[in-house]
């Protein structure tokens, strides 16, 4: 890493950061020609993606690092598709869970619902931003096949980096349906947790970034076991932390109101340790709350307080530790590169710390 007083992530971001406020410039006078209602469109995919921790990028170029790769302008390009895709699962996540805000700022169907309000349009506001944003995330999607295509990479390089590529927009969102059946159907165990955390966001957000990292540089039959054993226990560690976030964290790091998720009902392993090991009416309270949209103040202090006191957040803490052992101890592997080996070891840091 040459510059080593920045973070692995602060070392990536300006140049993943350039590529997508370039890319998505370069397509803005074709949408605008086709009519100017796109306008505000743009702008809210602009402000939304102005924002996030650009970890699969990351991941992205740490895998590539550790396989060999040098610095390589159009690897940053590749990389930073990996944020369009994050785009779409974010923008289509928000109108499923019915979420108000997303990275501080109003979810894209909020905003594109009050711009149908303030135009005075016909029809119901809402309805209109909920569509809009299926078309956005959907637009995303299309443009993130673009960028990588588009990167200035060898078309070899390309092709290799397709299987996982491609793998990894099918996980991603077949994960996002498995959490849509386990919270319809009122699943409360860690397994059941456990399973959408694997395909939402352990191999999503750190497998297989790291996976299409290294079968850019040549190398995937090499690094991808490696890659395995550290990006899943890693992956699983994040979403944990995250979903800890979610009822404890403070607003102003998290950007989501405090105790969202339980207002969302999110099946997460906090909630499943919670159900199994709060007293009988504690738990039958606690079910009943989960995913109650007007959740009060004092409610979700409530709920907290079953969380802490069942023993929950402290089972999932100890869960955390665990999985960042394992990811940690996948490190002690040659065959990745000496640099990449620490600032994956730094990535662990960043991805589970207390707040993001």
């Amino acid at each position: 890493m040459s510059s080593s007083h920045l973070s692995p992530v602060a070392f990536v971001r300006p140049l993943v950061d350039a590529e997508l406020a370039a890319f998505v410039a370069s397509r803005r006078p074709l949408l605008l020609e086709i009519g100017a209602e796109w306008e505000p469109v743009l702008d809210a995919l602009e402000a939304m993606i102005s924002g996030g921790k650009r970890l699969r990028p990351a991941f992205c170029y740490w895998g590539w690092r550790g396989a060999g790769g040098g610095e390589e302008p159009g690897l940053y390009t590749a990389a930073a598709a990996l944020e369009l895709l994050q785009a779409c699962a974010l923008i289509h996540d928000d109108v499923i869970d019915n979420s108000d805000t997303r990275r501080g700022q109003p979810a894209v169907h909020r905003r594109l619902a009050a711009l149908h309000r303030e135009s005075g349009w016909h029809g119901d506001p809402d309805e209109f931003g909920r569509g809009a944003a299926i078309l956005l995330g959907d637009l995303c999607l299309a443009w993130c096949e673009d960028m990588y295509q588009s990167s200035a990479l060898p078309a070899e390089a390309l092709a290799a980096g397709r299987g996982p590529f491609d793998l990894m927009r099918t996980e991603v969102v077949a994960g996002q349906y498995l959490d849509l059946v386990e919270q319809a159907r009122g699943a409360d165990t860690v397994e059941a947790a456990l399973r959408v955390m694997r395909f939402k966001s352990a191999k999503y957000t750190i497998e297989q970034p790291l996976h299409l990292g290294a079968a850019l540089a040549g190398r995937y039959a090499e690094l991808a076991p490696a890659y395995t054993a550290y990006g899943i226990p890693l992956g699983i560690a994040f979403q944990l932390r995250d979903d800890v976030l979610g009822v404890f964290g403070d607003p102003e790091e998290t950007g989501k109101p405090a105790g969202d998720d339980l207002r969302e009902g999110k099946r997460t392993v906090l909630v499943a340790e919670t159900l199994r090991r709060a007293a009988a009416d504690d738990a039958e309270q606690f079910r009943r709350l989960l995913g109650d949209p007007e959740l009060g103040a004092e409610e979700i202090a409530w709920m907290r307080s079953v969380i802490v006191d069942s023993g929950a957040l402290e089972a999932c803490e100890a869960r955390i530790a665990d999985y960042v052992a394992d990811a940690t101890q996948a490190l002690e592997n040659d065959v990745i590169a000496d640099d990449a080996r620490s600032a994956l070891a730094d990535l662990i840091v960043a991805a589970t710390a207390r707040k993001h």
